[in-house]
């Protein structure tokens, strides 16, 4: 009878055992949803800076994933009446982006009694873009606009306040078919020692977005 017994609490332990190494494998292999506030909302911009213009474009397409949720979500904001900033992201980011920046250029407008210029500005979006590098603003951004000498640049801008002055440039999911057009371009008026004026910088971004608009669905109205 005891021996009965014992094989019987043997077998049981010997469930028990193999139960506890089945629960311990699947709890090693449970998959948890992971947070992330960051969304892509797309589109693309695109500026040029001429010897006596800047031009600046963008798409009003708003987007996530395959849904469009505006069709008339400007992605240009004035910061002054010289300089514009153009925004590719997450359109929270760059909405609270813009806020930042308005409200320290009115800071500055009424400290000294003019608007900064553009070189400040872009100081300006460098650091507020780094200060928030462990947490950064999902933005990409192009500012343009004319220089206190009179003079006319676009600077372009990663996440993190990198950023770099430039006759042209371009951000977004267009980014990809819109570049190599523009270096091929504009590269042609450098090669011979000339300058794009300021119809043909018109008529190629408008014929670039065009472009782009027919082949990335996430640029476009």
């Amino acid at each position: 009878m005891f021996e009965d017994e014992n094989r019987t609490l043997d077998a049981f332990a010997t469930k028990v055992q193999k139960k506890d190494i089945f629960i311990s494998n699947t709890s090693n292999n449970k998959e948890h949803a992971e947070y992330n506030p960051y969304i892509n909302n797309n589109g693309t911009v695109i500026a040029i800076a001429g010897k006596d213009f800047v031009a600046i474009a963008g798409d009003t397409r708003l987007s996530v994933g395959y849904s469009i949720l505006s069709r008339d979500s400007s992605k240009l904001c004035f910061l002054t009446e010289k300089v514009v900033m153009a925004s590719s992201g997450m359109y929270a980011d760059i909405i609270a982006l813009q806020k930042n920046l308005k409200a320290r250029i009115e800071i500055y407008r009424s400290q000294h009694k003019r608007d900064p210029d553009l070189v400040a500005i872009a100081n300006l979006l460098s650091i507020t873009l780094y200060m928030r590098r462990f947490f950064p603003f999902y933005a990409f951004n192009l500012l343009a606009g004319q220089k206190s000498d009179g003079s006319f640049a676009v600077y372009g801008y990663d996440a993190v306040g990198s950023y770099d002055e430039m006759s042209y440039g371009s951000q977004g999911s267009g980014i990809e078919l819109v570049a190599p057009v523009l270096d091929n371009v504009i590269g042609r008026f450098k090669s011979n020692n000339n300058v794009i004026d300021k119809k043909s910088a018109l008529v190629l971004i408008e014929d670039i977005m065009g472009g782009v608009s027919n082949r990335d669905i996430y640029t476009g109205n």
